[in-house]
């Protein structure tokens, strides 16, 4: 039988990559982590929210076979314990009667010990888990060995009332959690953390998931702070790792001792990195043997071409130059440098015969009809169409490359440029693509694939955007400059800012207007986009849901 913890324990943070509905597989993962504990004389593993199932687990929860196979992975794990090693807290759905809870449970001396559940369920933003869940009471403290530990699950340390009411009685408080990346997401966790142990006088041990799971991108980055408000430890961000502290009861009170400090990124660092991880889990977990993406010579397609060498390797990275009429030589050559620099398969496909191929059948239908838009179209869904088919014959994912400027405004075409699985920039803005871009030029980050140095030629980040479409065409002839469209779109995205505000900010109210009306009617068009990498506070899909016919507009 274990021991009872005295003045002394070792707490082990399982940071972990679960895989959403693959339970044999995180009960495996979760076995490895507890023989590395085990090795290192853990008393207690701690494991993310929901671990067993994975998380965001969705509609998914509400399947009873799924439910069943939860509870029998659970009790599984618990019959591990009976060997005297660590003591397990794991994530899992619990169903009880008609209810599902998002609940967390102790597994020692071979049983499940006991069970709680998350009082504060998410219902915003990315989350929805008061459609799945059923809220439980305010927690008790779980006695783990002899000592009370609160367990807050995620949501739960967001407000005062559940860690007040474990304070009560729990000596330290224990996180799991799945907390989703977004730009400055850290800060936001250290702060909300500061106000719980500043508010109860306990320690907190914050534990969270990493990898990717379709839209969402989790940072892991856990972390221990002390009572006194001192962190003691820094979990790295962006891979697994398992953290060992130490704690040591001083008059009464428990105190962890120094750990490791790793650094966390910050900024361009942390977006390239949530784009690589959310791109790399996505082509892994859905088991594509690699991907193929259309490299057009310009900024959008080389960045996304760099993610996807950094996050499969050039092995697995096709990219295909699929040049028209209106492409220029500048385009090619810098395409082709781009392929080079990034040492990835590249192919040069004209579509000449299948747009003059589409041109001729539409054209009895089109008589008399002045070209327009609806050509320019035509080469784009040409070229969709045979990323497509290598898709199909060959196996590799079609990477889409618009970025969140063109996705707002509908500056894209669907069926066409729009065609693909994944998009690791969606939920970038053209600035952000620029900056992510020269960030990438300067540093190869931790665990990426590609090479040094410079991989995207510097002509893409200094030449004018450009479609190519028709002949001396420029992005700004249709859109404002892009610092201007990024800062209205952020405006009326991510800020919810009235149009007269954005105006007052220095913006055309004609522009602000057009921006305004681009912007909704363009709705369906990201309906029918591909998922992407959630990097901003407010993405397309999952945070910001307009409906499709929709007449309101603001007057100014």
């Amino acid at each position: 039988m274990p021991g009872q913890i005295n003045d002394s324990f070792k707490l082990a943070l399982a940071q972990l990559n679960p895989f959403v509905g693959d339970l044999d597989g995180n009960v495996q993962r979760a076995r490895a982590a507890r023989a590395k504990a085990a090795a290192q004389s853990a008393d207690l593993v701690v494991f993310t929210e929901l671990f067993l199932t994975g998380y965001p687990i969705e509609d998914l929860v509400l399947k009873p076979a799924l439910q069943k196979a939860a509870r029998e992975a659970c009790e599984a794990l618990a019959r591990d314990t009976s060997d005297g090693g660590p003591a397990m807290l794991v994530g899992l759905p619990w169903a009880e009667g008609p209810f599902v809870y998002n609940a967390v449970a102790l597994l020692d001396a071979g049983r499940i010990e006991t069970v709680r559940f998350k009082a504060n369920l998410p219902n915003y933003g990315v989350f929805d888990e008061k459609r799945v869940f059923a809220p439980g009471p305010l927690p008790q403290p779980i006695d783990v060995r002899g000592l009370l530990i609160g367990v807050p699950v995620c949501e739960d340390i967001w407000s005062e009332e559940v860690c007040e009411t474990l304070a009560k009685t729990g000596k330290l408080l224990v996180v799991p959690n799945a907390s989703p990346y977004w730009m400055d997401k850290q800060d936001q966790r250290y702060i909300v953390a500061g106000a719980r142990i500043a508010e109860t006088g306990l320690p907190l041990v914050y534990v969270n998931q990493v990898g990717g799971q379709d839209e969402l991108v989790f940072d892991g980055a856990s972390f221990v702070i002390n009572a006194d408000s001192k962190l003691a430890l820094q979990m790295p961000a962006w891979e697994e790792a398992l953290g060992l502290t130490e704690w040591r009861r001083e008059e009464g009170r428990w105190r962890c001792l120094p750990g490791p400090l790793a650094e966390v990124e910050e900024g361009n660092a942390a977006n390239y990195l949530a784009c690589v991880t959310g791109l790399r889990d996505y082509v892994e977990k859905n088991g594509f043997p690699g991907v193929v993406l259309g490299l057009s010579g310009g900024i959008d397609s080389a960045l996304c071409a760099a993610i996807a060498v950094d996050a499969l390797g050039p092995e697995r990275v096709h990219c295909v130059m699929l040049p028209f009429s209106y492409t220029s030589n500048e385009s090619l050559n810098d395409a082709a440098a781009c392929a080079e620099a990034l040492s990835v398969r590249y192919d040069i496909m004209p579509i000449h015969a299948a747009v003059d191929g589409l041109t001729q059948s539409l054209a009895t239908v089109f008589e008399g009809a002045a070209p327009d838009a609806t050509e320019e179209n035509l080469q784009s869904r040409a070229r969709g169409t045979l990323l497509m088919a290598i898709s199909n014959k060959l196996g590799p994912m079609v990477v889409t490359t618009g970025n969140k400027s063109e996705v707002s405004v509908g500056y894209a075409t669907l069926y066409g440029d729009m065609n693909g699985g994944f998009n690791p920039i969606k939920d970038l803005y053209k600035t952000q693509v620029y900056a992510l871009s020269r960030y990438r030029n300067r540093e190869r980050p931790k665990g990426c694939l590609g090479p040094e140095g410079v991989v995207i030629p510097e002509n893409i980040l200094t030449k004018a955007p450009t479609a190519e479409l028709k002949a001396n065409q420029r992005d700004q002839d249709t859109l404002p400059p892009y610092d201007v469209l990024d800062d209205i779109l952020n405006c009326l995205v991510e800020l919810e800012m009235p149009v007269s505000e954005i105006v007052a900010r220095g913006h055309s109210p004609e522009v602000v207007k057009n921006v305004e009306r681009m912007l909704y009617l363009a709705e369906y068009k990201r309906r029918q986009a591909a998922p992407g990498v959630k990097i901003t506070a407010k993405n397309f899909g999952r945070d910001r849901r307009y409906p499709i016919t929709n007449k309101y507009r603001e007057t100014l």
